[in-house]
């Protein structure tokens, strides 16, 4: 897209999970593009780097990198609480990649406990970490970045499935009990986005049935009504919604971003 929604996050610090890519990066530069000073978290220092680059700073924003192994929790969070020394953290992103494609009944259990860790017991971790802050500061968005499974689950997503609707029932019961706080608590649903996931999960169907990428591709755009996949910048223009002051009365929702695929309402 061309053209970024701008909200005014002037004087707000967000800690964006999953912030080198994607989606995660599309709503960083959201968030910077409004004045918020952001801290992205991924793996790799050097894809980092590459993308602190591209947030805005014109409103002397400071922005920061973050490593997260989550086979190593507690480094990762003690670098966090090192971090919120001197920058409470105002809007919360948590936004992980999800696990590798599978039937459910062939999974092993160690797949589940990993998986758990990352999406769930991390992101519970951090909400823990950052909600004094957000007390202090009188203003708190916590947004989840989840999936479409929450309301449907989807073939061959096993794990993931599993998972991601355990951290929406977390999500709502935390917007339950942060509420008299004024701190919201919302879960973002992306369906098929243009991102390096979505390539991986079209390559592993075509590689699955010998059908070729572009049959993979039309067989799941003729399930989205828009006919087209959603661009990153499009979920995040709903990210930065429910994170901004505009959205203080939402709070403990699925909200899909999936050009009108799912029939549920």
């Amino acid at each position: 897209m061309k053209q970024r929604m701008v909200f005014d996050f002037s004087g707000r610090h967000a800690l964006v999970g999953g912030g080198t890519r994607g989606i995660g990066l599309a709503t960083a530069r959201m968030l910077a593009d409004g004045g918020a000073s952001v801290t992205l978290v991924g793996r790799q220092p050097e894809v980092g780097a590459e993308a602190l680059r591209l947030l805005d700073t014109s409103q002397g924003q400071q922005h920061r990198f973050l490593s997260a192994d989550h086979a190593e929790p507690e480094d990762f969070m003690s670098d966090i609480h090192d971090l919120l020394i001197h920058h409470p953290v105002h809007i919360l992103i948590n936004n992980s990649g999800g696990p590798p494609p599978g039937p459910l009944l062939s999974e092993p259990t160690e797949k589940f406990l990993s998986v758990f860790q990352q999406h769930l017991l991390t992101s519970h971790r951090l909400v823990q970490a950052v909600v004094p802050g957000m007390k202090a500061a009188n203003y708190g968005r916590i947004i989840q970045v989840i999936s479409t499974s929450v309301k449907a689950p989807l073939a061959n997503l096993g794990v993931s499935n599993t998972v991601r609707g355990a951290v929406a029932s977390w999500a709502k019961t935390l917007a339950t009990e942060l509420g008299p706080s004024g701190i919201t608590v919302n879960n973002v649903l992306p369906g098929a986005t243009a991102t390096e996931r979505l390539e991986g999960i079209i390559a592993n169907k075509a590689n699955k049935t010998g059908e070729s990428l572009d049959a993979i591709s039309r067989e799941m755009l003729a399930e989205i009504p828009l006919n087209r996949f959603a661009q990153p910048e499009e979920t995040a223009a709903a990210i930065a919604f429910l994170a901004s002051p505009l959205a203080g009365y939402i709070t403990g929702i699925n909200l899909p971003v999936d050009g009108g695929r799912l029939t549920c309402l």
